[in-house]
Formats: C-alpha cells, structure tokens, sequence
C-alpha cells in the first residue's frame, strides 16, 4: 500500500458525499426523497439492485469459498434460486407495487389487513435494518482499519477501527440525507462500475503472478474439483446444495427482494411495473456473473497461493486439527485482502479497496426513513404537510444514522459467534413477513388476527430453528413462510375480527 492508494480511497469517500449534496437541490417533496419522483430509468434501478446486494462480505468471502479445501462453485446453485424468485416477483408482487401511490411495501399490509400487521412489519424492518447495516459497517471499518494499519504498522487497531466506523458513518448519512433515494441510486450506479472494474483488474493482476497462466489455472482447478457446481444430496444442514438453492435460493429472494423495503423502494423510483420487472430480471443476469466472476478469483488465489504443497494443508478443515480449512488463512475473508494489500500495484490496490467500501456504502437510511414516517408516524399525526414529513425524514435519517453507527461500535467487542447471532437474529423475520405478504395475496379471507397471531407464531419458531437447529440458513425462509402461511389458514377459523 502506497500513498497513492490512500488518495484514491480517501478521494473516493469524498467523492460520494459531495454526490449527496449535489442532489440536495432535487429534494422539494416526500416522492422526490424517497421514489426520486418516480422517473429513474430502468438500467439504473437494475444497477442499483446489484450494488444493494453485494456487499463486503461478499465481496471478500464469495472468493473465500472457492479457495477453501474441498471449496468448489456449489454457490451458483442458490444463485439459481435467487434467479427463480425474481421471476415469481415480477410475475405476483412488482404488479401490487403500482396499484397506487406507494412509497413503503408494508402499505400494501396496512390496505389488506389493517394498521396493525403493517406496523409490526414495519417496525421489524427497521430494527433488524439498522441490526444487520451495523454489522456491515463494522465489517467495512475493519477492512479499513487493516488497510491503514497495513499503510501505518504502529497504530492502534481499535482505535483505528472506532475511526474507521465514524468516518464510514459520517459519509454514509451526509450523502443520504442531502440526496435521498436519488442520490442513492446513482450512487450505486457508480459503485458497480467501480467494484467490477477493481475485481477484474485484481483477477488480471492475479493471474499475471501464476506461472503457467490461465492453462495452469485450469489444471489445478479442475484437478481439485473446484468448478463442481452440483451437489443433489437432500441433506438440510448443508447450506450449498441444488434443493436449498432452487427452492430455499427462490424464496429467500423472494424476501428480500419482494418483501423487504430496502430494495422494493428501489422499484418505487420507476414509473410502471414493466420496467421494475425488467430491472429485476436484469440485475439477475448480472449478479449470476458476478459471482461466476468472484469465485473464480478464489480459484485464482488458490493456483497463486498453491496451498495444496504444504504438508499441513492435508489436516486443514479437519475437526479439532488445528489447522483452518482455508490454511494458510484463519478465514475465508483474508485471502483476498491478504493479496490486495501485499501484491497488487500502487494504484490498483487502492482501486480495489476502493471497490470493497463501494460494495458496503448502499445506504439503507432513507428506506427506514421512509418505513418509520409512512408507517409509524403518519397514523398518529393524520393532519400534516408533506413539507413536515419530509423535515421529519431529514431528522429521521440523521438519527438512524447514529444508531448505526453506535451498533457497530457496541458489536466490535464481541467475537465473530456474536456476529453471526445479530446476522442470524437480522434473518429471523424474513420468512414471517414473507408469509403475511403470501397470504394477502392467496388467502383473502384471513384478516388481521389470524395474520398477526401467524406471524408471531412463527417468529418464535424461527428464533429456535436459528439457534436449537443444525438446519442451513438456506432453509430458513422457506420455513419462516411457510409456517406463517399455514398457521393463518389454520387460525383464520378460530379467530374472528
């Protein structure tokens, strides 16, 4: 790491918050801030899609996964599955979407069930939102905090990630609250183009290094099988197999992209259902090659860091070996950043890093703005201007910004296990909410209740599938949502309205 990388970095954070106040200007209403007036073009809302979704464990694990010892390409068979679902989005939800003037998803819940079923998924939404965005910037603090330290040998690394997770949340909420949803997506725009541009300058840079090149490449990975992409075992504590990903990758999607604000409220900001769909369905096509992409840079690494000559690599992911299934690495996350810093050029490197904080800087505080103002805050206050909702969302994202900022920052002091129980907890609502929208739209005669009572029900279920259950995270929403559905069904007899 070289001066000229910390500029580029630097620069780029710079960059994106003078972005923000460049869009100020367009925010006069509540559709300008949080549908971007409803006239945003579809490559953009399909770019934007991508960028929301990628993030900076995935753009530093996903090659992890390759690597490892017995890693392989069976993720693309829940990438399948994400495929799958945007399919049944465009065709069930993205139509709902443009019945009427909606600038939250969970305002569909509150005309089908009332203001009860809204609210509680909309609080939901907020609290697991803010839950799981202080995870992701904690995670890119650290990125930047091993970047520094690379750069400055002598700092302290907590102090250094305390500074890190400021920064990254001071960007993130300037560029936010000035721009809005505009700003956001335009933003994320470039952030696609910059973290594909860094990843195939890394994955050049990186085989350039191998002797042999890409037919030296090829011979270790199929030598190692790392291009097997199947695997039809019907085995439910196994996350990556062809059942879990067509069906468990489908309704996942189906989540977190039908149902989940953060990236509905991206289809919001078209002006008809034709071109959310053809977003959606683009994005897909895009994300398929993206992860193609990134694990064949784990395959990459792996001929590059030729782990398999080492005598130890033969115990690696044993149990009680001691020794990590992605040896010489104590994770799957520190290979690529591991090369990034130590062997690619002035320059480049900077570009990469560059591309990681691109892939973690989607902001969700204007789809929680937006939920809160909609959906918890206009029921109690019927008679107000559009002017005072919109200076409440101004408060309202400046606020949820520092909550944010304060998760990460209480998380740093717990270990990887506890990461992954906020990650999992953040996941736990996803199949109830799903459920209630499956329900609304094939169940008309269950009402508030029934729905209510359902999604409880589940949620509390789903909490010990997480934590008392070996089941994959892959299988997790399937369950959530089908529990909720049934178990409407089933109370919509015994509970009346």
């Amino acid at each position: 790491m070289q001066t000229l990388d910390l500029i580029i970095i630097f620069g780029y954070l710079i960059g994106v918050t003078a972005f923000g106040v460049y869009f100020s200007k367009n925010q006069e209403t509540t559709d300008d801030y949080f549908v971007g007036d409803r006239d945003v073009p579809w490559w953009a809302i399909a770019a934007s899609i991508v960028a929301t979704e990628t993030s900076t464990i995935t753009f530093i694990s996903v090659p992890g996964i390759a690597f490892a010892k017995n890693g392989n390409f069976q993720f693309l068979q829940l990438v399948f599955g994400y495929m799958i679902g945007r399919i049944v989005i465009s065709l069930i939800f993205i139509p709902l979407y443009f019945k009427g003037e909606l600038q939250t998803v969970y305002q569909l819940l509150g005309e089908r069930f009332g203001n009860k079923v809204k609210m509680l998924a909309s609080a939901i939404f907020v609290v697991m939102r803010n839950i799981a965005d202080g995870v992701r910037l904690l995670l890119t603090a650290i990125v930047l905090a091993a970047v520094y330290v690379a750069f400055q040998p002598n700092a302290d690394a907590t102090t250094v990630i305390i500074g890190s997770i400021a920064l990254l949340g001071v960007v993130m909420i300037i560029f936010t609250y000035f721009g809005g949803m505009e700003a956001i997506i335009w933003v994320e725009v470039v952030q696609l183009g910059i973290y594909i541009g860094g990843a195939i300058a890394a994955g050049f840079v990186i085989l350039n290094q191998i002797e042999g090149g890409f037919s030296q490449v090829l011979e270790i990975g199929s030598q190692y099988n790392k291009f097997d992409v199947f695997d039809f075992s019907l085995d439910f504590t196994k996350t990556f197999t062809f059942w879990a990903g067509i069906i468990g990758g489908c309704f996942l999607t189906m989540s977190t992209h039908g149902t989940d604000q953060f990236l509905v409220q991206r289809y919001l900001c078209t002006d008809k259902p034709k071109s959310a769909a053809v977003a959606l369905l683009t994005s897909g096509a895009v994300v398929l090659a993206q992860f193609i992409g990134f694990l064949f840079i784990g395959v990459l690494l792996f001929t590059f860091y030729a782990p398999y000559e080492a005598t130890e690599y033969v115990k690696a992911g044993v149990a009680n070996s001691g020794v990590p299934a992605t040896f010489p690495f104590d994770g799957g996350d520190k290979v690529f950043p591991d090369f990034i810093t130590k062997n690619m050029p002035s320059g480049l490197s900077g570009l990469v890093i560059a591309a990681i904080f691109a892939a973690a800087l989607s902001s969700s505080l204007n789809s929680i703005a937006a939920t809160f103002v909609n959906d918890l805050y206009k029921p109690f206050k019927e008679k107000v201007t559009d002017k005072h909702i919109l200076k409440v969302s101004h408060c309202l994202t400046l606020l949820f910004g520092i909550v944010q900022i304060v998760v990460a920052l209480i998380l740093m002091n717990f270990n990887r296990s506890a990461l992954n129980v906020a990650l999992s907890v953040a996941s736990l609502m996803n199949g109830p909410i799903l459920g209630v929208f499956l329900v609304g739209t094939f169940l008309p005669n269950v009402k508030q209740k029934a729905a209510l009572g359902a999604m409880i029900f589940s949620c509390l279920v789903m909490a010990y599938v997480i934590f008392a259950t070996s089941i994959a995270w892959t299988w997790y929403v399937l369950i959530g949502s089908v529990l909720t559905f049934i178990m409407s069904w089933i109370l919509s007899f015994i509970l009346k309205d």
